[in-house]
């Protein structure tokens, strides 16, 4: 498995018979020039990781790709062919296996502020249970009776994010590998990154990628 990051919440994961491109927003770039898109899935409704109107260029230079997306998103997206999704729902995508995860909701920014849906993403073989998991903005647990994952695209900084709960997401999550994402929100994103290196669970690599090259996981 190959995976991509094209800033902040969206990456490239080439499964080796799937290409599934996750939460391409605004604060993302690089991504717009991508072919051979199998699935465009969107954790949820914010600009972050949907910008709407970049959508129709690159399905366009993508015409086969589905559009995976949870019942919030489906509202901003007139014209555009998408399937809806919320946990508990499974998806067989060109010999991928994507799991919906999660409650179902976005972690809390403010009391004041309106719930919406966020979907987390479980992408692996698909005669296995996945191995990489795309969280959206929610402290996304797996469901019970999984191993731990292998790659969890870890949350780094955000308006609803603590970075001591990250931590201790990280910990309880006890991936192989954590990459950093949702870092656009930070001036410097290194003290992050040291944070999470230095307080990972044992037999855990914090891995920062470089943006828009492919690195294997």
């Amino acid at each position: 498995m190959q995976l991509t990051h094209f800033g902040h919440a969206c990456v490239l994961i080439d499964t080796g018979t799937a290409r599934l491109l996750i939460d391409p927003g605004a604060f993302s770039t690089g991504f717009e020039s991508l072919t051979g898109l199998d699935a465009v899935l969107i954790t949820h409704q914010h600009f972050d990781h949907l910008e709407p109107e970049r959508l129709p260029d690159l399905l366009r230079a993508n015409p086969d790709a589905r559009v995976i997306v949870d019942p919030g998103t489906a509202g901003h997206l007139e014209g555009v062919d998408h399937e809806v999704v919320a946990p508990g729902d499974s998806l067989e995508i060109a010999g991928a296996r994507v799991d919906v995860i999660g409650d179902g909701d976005h972690a809390v920014i403010h009391p004041d502020i309106p719930m919406i849906a966020n979907n987390g993403y479980l992408v692996g073989d698909v005669d296995a249970p996945g191995t990489l998991l795309h969280p959206g903005d929610a402290y996304v647990p797996l469901p019970a009776g999984l191993d731990p994952v292998e790659t969890l695209l870890l949350p780094t900084g955000a308006p609803w994010l603590k970075v001591a709960e990250a931590v201790d997401y990280l910990r309880a999550m006890t991936p192989r590998t954590a990459v950093p994402i949702h870092e656009a929100v930070l001036a410097d994103p290194g003290m992050h990154y040291g944070l999470f290196t230095n307080l990972a669970p044992k037999g855990t690599t914090v891995k920062v990628l470089e943006r828009e090259t492919a690195s294997a996981l």
